[in-house]
């Protein structure tokens, strides 16, 4: 298992823009999700502090897939090693949980060994544990919410770095693919994932987006309103 390194997220295409802006790009090249990997939420730094609301996750993915203990038909990691110890250095680390667990499948030790593995960051799809101490650790943590209960003996590592497919339950939304270097980006408003294959078209019509809604925020403080102003320069 090998990735090459990363550029940096100051090179990506994607660096300056919202995940809004990346959804409103993903869902004009048919991406029913738009990238959305829904209920995950800012939770390191505080979403209410000035660094939480400046703060932006954007890295190549490295998905890590957990199953309960009582799965023995999913493939287990072997080796003795830790999943962290095995994190590439410079990307995202992507967790995918059981959406049934109600245990933490990542804490502050596991922070302190991603930060020494020059990892930006973690998104969970899941719950995490020990909040203040990766706040204190200035480490970004993106989770689907908390628990006090630790990974044993309710899940286990199934596979690392190789594609996971995260359920969004039964509501209809589209499930969403995370497969190693897809792009991940996480602000204040939730968590994208855009293709490897299209980041370069979906940061150009990210730019023209924001272009569009640029000239549309003028027309609708002159008064122009809402609906003409987007009928003016979206063409509906």
């Amino acid at each position: 298992m090998s990735f090459s390194y990363p550029p940096t997220m100051s090179t990506s295409p994607l660096a300056d823009f919202s995940t809004c802006e990346l959804s409103d790009a993903l869902l004009k090249l048919q991406v029913l999700s738009g990238g959305l990997i829904p209920s995950i939420h800012m939770l390191s730094p505080s979403p209410y502090s000035e660094k939480g609301e400046s703060t932006r996750l954007c890295g190549p993915a490295f998905p890590i897939c957990m199953v309960l203990s009582s799965d023995t038909t999913a493939p287990s990691l072997g080796g003795g090693a830790h999943f962290v110890d095995l994190i590439t250095e410079g990307h995202v680390v992507f967790i995918d949980a059981p959406l049934e667990a109600k245990n933490a499948v990542w804490g502050g030790l596991m922070t302190a060994g991603a930060q020494a593995r020059s990892a930006p960051g973690v998104i969970v799809s899941g719950l995490v544990r020990d909040t203040l101490e990766h706040r204190a650790a200035n480490f970004p943590v993106f989770a689907r919410g908390t628990s006090t209960v630790g990974q044993k003996p309710y899940t286990r590592v199934a596979e690392v770095g190789a594609p996971v497919t995260v359920r969004s339950g039964d509501d209809g939304f589209p499930d969403v693919t995370v497969r190693p270097g897809d792009w991940l980006v996480a602000d204040v408003d939730g968590v994208v994932c855009v293709p490897k294959e299209l980041v370069e078209e979906v940061g150009k019509l990210a730019a023209k987006g924001r272009e569009v809604d640029a000239k549309c925020e003028v027309d609708i403080k002159k008064g122009l309103g809402v609906g003409a102003s987007f009928k003016k320069h979206r063409g509906k």
